[in-house]
């Protein structure tokens, strides 16, 4: 049996001012930085075994990524499938917990006009997954988003509609899945 890891980005500037980040590009701030930092050394003091690392390319999950790498002497590869889900009409609002986005989250067929499905979402997600399921020679290290946690989540796991919105990684957390 193999294992996942999976990585929240660090903190972004707009999860300070508790925005809806999506798929626009926010970049860490400096405890973002220091976070990741942080999470490298926590994950060589307990001697995590990472063969490979895979990001987001969205910047603060890519400088989260790199900045981990560092403390491993691993490359990051980019994959476009755990850029974080595009929230269309709700990139940038304020707040993140604004009951109407909540709602919204629920209806997993909804583009959020002009943005991507949670259904689709999954998708790319999954076939990512599917891929990595395969490689059993590999342990790998996702650093991805919140959003793209919650695929990973309900990849592994059942869970209601009502737990899958609800689902929340705190920055730069590490989360391992058994495969």
């Amino acid at each position: 049996m193999g294992r996942l890891y999976f990585v929240r980005h660090g903190e972004s500037e707009w999860n300070v001012l508790g925005r809806i980040c999506g798929s626009t590009d926010i970049p860490l701030t400096d405890r973002g930085r220091e976070m990741a930092r942080e999470t490298g050394r926590k994950i060589v003091e307990e001697g995590l075994k990472i063969d490979k690392i895979i990001s987001s390319p969205l910047s603060r999950a890519y400088e989260t990524a790199i900045i981990i790498a560092s403390f491993l002497g691993l490359e990051v590869k980019k994959d476009n499938r755990i850029k974080e889900q595009n929230f269309g009409v709700w990139e940038g609002k304020n707040p993140i917990d604004n009951p109407e986005f909540q709602a919204a989250k629920r209806v997993f067929c909804s583009s959020y006009g002009g943005g991507e499905s949670m259904l689709k979402t999954a998708q790319r997600v999954y076939n990512l997954l599917d891929e990595i399921k395969e490689d059993k020679d590999n342990t790998y290290l996702l650093v991805a988003h919140n959003g793209i946690y919650r695929m990973v989540q309900s990849y592994f796991m059942d869970m209601t509609n009502e737990e899958f919105a609800s689902q929340k990684m705190p920055n730069c957390s590490v989360k391992v899945y058994e495969i």
